[in-house]
C-alpha cells in the first residue's frame, strides 16, 4: 500500500497510545551483538526499520524471534561482519552496527548506509573517533572495509553532538580494552536508552545524558529483558498534528519528560497542554498562533519535528519563521505543501516563512522521506475535501500504523 488517502477538516478527539522509539530499539538491537546470550528486548515497534535490522541480524547470524512480550535476540553464533548490500543501502541505521561488529567480530564490509535523502549526513565523525581506537578502514567498489587487531580505549572529542557517531563510540567502547572518554557526546534520550540497556548487561558506563561520556571497556556482557520506551517523535507528530488539526487528544504513554521542548513550542502555537504520568494531553487553539522556531541537537526542539510544525503552520495566525540547522533538505514538503494552498517563502536552504491560511485544500501530495511525509498526512487532516499522500513506505519506516492512531482519534484516513 503506498498511499493514504484522508478526507480532511475533522477535529481530532481521543487518545492514542503511542508505540515504542524508532531511534531507541534500532541501537539497542544493534547493541545485542555484543552480547554473546539471549536478550529479549521489549516494546520494540513493529516498524519497517525493525524488520530490516532483524533481517540484517540474522543476515549475520544471529537467532532472532518476534515473541508476544518482544524481540528475543541471540547473537552466540556471530562470526563474520559483512552486512547485505540490500540491507545497508536502504537503511541509514545500519552505520550504527559498525561499531558493535567491530567490537564483536574485528572487521566490518559494508555498503555506505542509505535511508531518507534529508542532506549529505556524512560519516566522516564515526570514522575519525573509531579510527583513534585502534580500526583502519579501507575504501573499494563502493564498499567499506574496517578491522582492527585490537579496539583500545581513547579520549575522543566530537567537533558536533552527532547521535549515531556516539553510538559508534559507545559500542565499540565497551568492546575495547581500556577506558574511552568521549566529550561533545549527543545527549538525546535514545543515547541514554542505549547505555542503560548495556549497563543492564553488565557494561561499565557514566555520564549517559551529558555532554562527557566515560566507557570502562572489556567486560563481558550478559542477556537481559530490557523495555524501550514511548517514540517521543510519534507523540509529537500527534501531538503538533492536534495543533494544526483542531480538537482536544491524550497521548498514552507519551514521554513527556523527553519532551520539554516540543511541549513548549506546542504552547507557543496556542496549545494547552496537560502532562501526567500516564501521558499528555493536548487542547488545540481555534488556529495556531506564529512561533519563531529554531531546531537544535537535544534538548533543542528536534529537527525530526519540524515538518510538522510547518504543516501547522501553514493553517496558522500570523508569520511563522523557522530555521533549520541540523539537516539542510528538511524542507522538502513545501512544494507539495503549496499544492494544497499553503502560503511559504523559502529564503534558503536554512529558512521559511510561513504566512497561515484559513484553510488547506485537498490534493495529490509526495512524501520524499520519513517525517516530510508524516508531515503531509497532518496537511491532509487539516484540508478541506480529500488529499492522497504517496511514497507512503517512507512513513512506514518509523510510524507503526500511523492511519489506524488518527483513525483512533476521529480522523478519516485509510491506506490504499
Amino acid at each position: 500500500m503506498d498511499s493514504i488517502r484522508i478526507q480532511g477538516g475533522i477535529a481530532l478527539q481521543g487518545k492514542v497510545r503511542i508505540q515504542g522509539s524508532k531511534n531507541a530499539s534500532l541501537p539497542v538491537l544493534a547493541a545485542t551483538l555484543l552480547v554473546r546470550e539471549g536478550s529479549l528486548i521489549r516494546n520494540c515497534p513493529r516498524i519497517a526499520d525493525v524488520h530490516s535490522m532483524i533481517s540484517l541480524l540474522r543476515s549475520l547470524g544471529c537467532s532472532v524471534h518476534w515473541q508476544k512480550t518482544g524481540i528475543f535476540v541471540d547473537s552466540a553464533k556471530v562470526t563474520k561482519g559483512e552486512m547485505p548490500r540490500e540491507a545497508v543501502t536502504g537503511m541509514r541505521s545500519s552505520l550504527c552496527l559498525l561499531g558493535a561488529l567491530i567490537g564483536r567480530c574485528g572487521e566490518v564490509t559494508m555498503e555506505y548506509p542509505g535511508g531518507c535523502v534529508i542532506g549529505e549526513r556524512p560519516i566522516d565523525l564515526h570514522l575519525s573517533a573509531l579510527r583513534q581506537m585502534g580500526v583502519e578502514f579501507m575504501e573499494k567498489e563502493g564498499q567499506l572495509r574496517a578491522s582492527a587487531d585490537a579496539l583500545h580505549g581513547a579520549c575522543i572529542c566530537l567537533p558536533f553532538p552527532s547521535v549515531g557517531a556516539t553510538e559508534n563510540i559507545i559500542l565499540a567502547g565497551v568492546a575495547a580494552e581500556g577506558e574511552t572518554v568521549l566529550e561533545g557526546a549527543a545527549r538525546e534520550p535514545e543515547i541514554q536508552t542505549l547505555c542503560r540497556y548495556l549497563s543492564c548487561c553488565g557494561a561499565c558506563i557514566e555520564g549517559a545524558g551529558s555532554s562527557r561520556i566515560v566507557i570502562r571497556g572489556g567486560r563481558r556482557l550478559q542477556g537481559t529483558k530490557f523495555w524501550v520506551p514511548s517514540d517521543r517523535i510519534v507523540a509529537g507528530t500527534y501531538l503538533l498534528g492536534c495543533i494544526g488539526v483542531g480538537g482536544e487528544i491524550f497521548l498514552e504513554q507519551a514521554p513527556a519528560e523527553e519532551m520539554e521542548a516540543v511541549l513548549l513550542t506546542a504552547e507557543e502555537m496556542g496549545g494547552r497542554v496537560c502532562r501526567s504520568r500516564e501521558g499528555i494531553y493536548v487542547q488545540a487553539p481555534e488556529r495556531p498562533l506564529p512561533v519563531k522556531l529554531i531546531t537544535a541537537p537535544y534538548p533543542g526542539f528536534p529537527t525530526d519535528l519540524q515538518s510538522v510544525v510547518l504543516a501547522a503552520a501553514a493553517r496558522g495566525r500570523g508569520c511563522t519563521g523557522i530555521e533549520e540547522t541540523i539537516f539542510e533538505n528538511r524542507f522538502r514538503i513545501v512544494g507539495e505543501l503549496k499544492k494544497m494552498g499553503a502560503c511559504i517563502e523559502q529564503t534558503d536552504s536554512s529558512h521559511v516563512k510561513v504566512w497561515g491560511v484559513k484553510a488547506l485544500q485537498g490534493a495529490r501530495v509526495q512524501a520524499r522521506e520519513l517525517r516530510g511525509g508524516a508531515a503531509l498526512v497532518v496537511a491532509g487532516l487539516m484540508a478541506e475535501g480529500e488529499s492522497f499522500v504517496g511514497g507512503c513506505p517512507y512513513i512506514y519506516r518509523g510510524y507503526e500504523n500511523i492511519c489506524r492512531d488518527f483513525r483512533e482519534l476521529g480522523a478519516r484516513v485509510t491506506s490504499v
